[in-house]
């Protein structure tokens, strides 16, 4: 299956993109690992990429999208890919259907995960992150620490990242809403957009997102 995941942050994209490719046999193809990989293997993309980057610029659509079309390529995605995080606009969704046009494939279907503002905005603003190890996360709500302010793994203190600030998160929510949100109008008139609940546990998202997916 070839899927494209949409969502608002906060309504576990990551988290869900890794589980479905496992249980679809398809790679989790997402921009953040393709900007990754590509400047730390120093190709020709990512070197362009970087001095975007370096010079606080956003990196152009043409560029994210022929590290896309890259990978796509490779003999693991024969079978399918999950996008994540591409495409972020409607400009690269149509870019996208030109390349998969050219290459006589097409989308299969379009994930889009929901979930309530205000719950997206609790999510991200409740996370606490220890300074001695960012891999300890917590939840102020769903998974507090046992002592307030202090990692239950090291002791170190936990913080919560500027990233994180509720602040930020409506600044991020309203991005998507101007620039990602509409590719789900753009894909909902190819009748590709299939709406799953991000809400409740994560196993459950997941089964309800296969049962989406594969009608079973």
């Amino acid at each position: 299956m070839r899927i494209v995941l949409v969502g608002p942050p906060g309504a576990g994209k990551g988290t869900q993109a890794t589980r479905l490719a496992e249980t679809l046999h398809i790679p989790h193809i997402s921009t953040g690992d393709l900007f990754r990989a590509n400047i730390s293997r120093q190709t020709e993309l990512g070197k362009l990429a970087k001095s975007y980057m370096d010079a606080g610029n956003l990196v152009p659509d043409e560029v994210t999208i022929a590290m896309a079309k890259d990978r796509m390529e490779q003999p693991d995605a024969e079978g399918g890919f999950l996008l994540d995080g591409f495409p972020r606009n409607v400009s690269q969704a149509e870019a996208l259907d030109e390349l998969l046009e050219t290459e006589g494939m097409k989308l299969d279907a379009v994930l889009d995960l929901e979930a309530p503002e205000d719950e997206v905005v609790k999510r991200i603003a409740g996370r606490r992150v220890c300074r001695n190890d960012s891999a300890h996360v917590f939840h102020v709500t769903y998974t507090p620490p046992k002592k307030e302010g202090v990692c239950d793994v090291c002791g170190g203190e936990l913080y919560q990242r500027d990233d994180d600030s509720e602040e930020t998160v409506r600044k991020r929510l309203e991005v998507y809403h101007t620039q990602t949100e509409p590719i789900i109008d753009y894909y909902k008139a190819q009748g590709l957009v299939t709406t799953v609940s991000a809400m409740g546990k994560v196993a459950d998202v997941t089964k309800r997102a296969i049962s989406a997916l594969t009608g079973s």
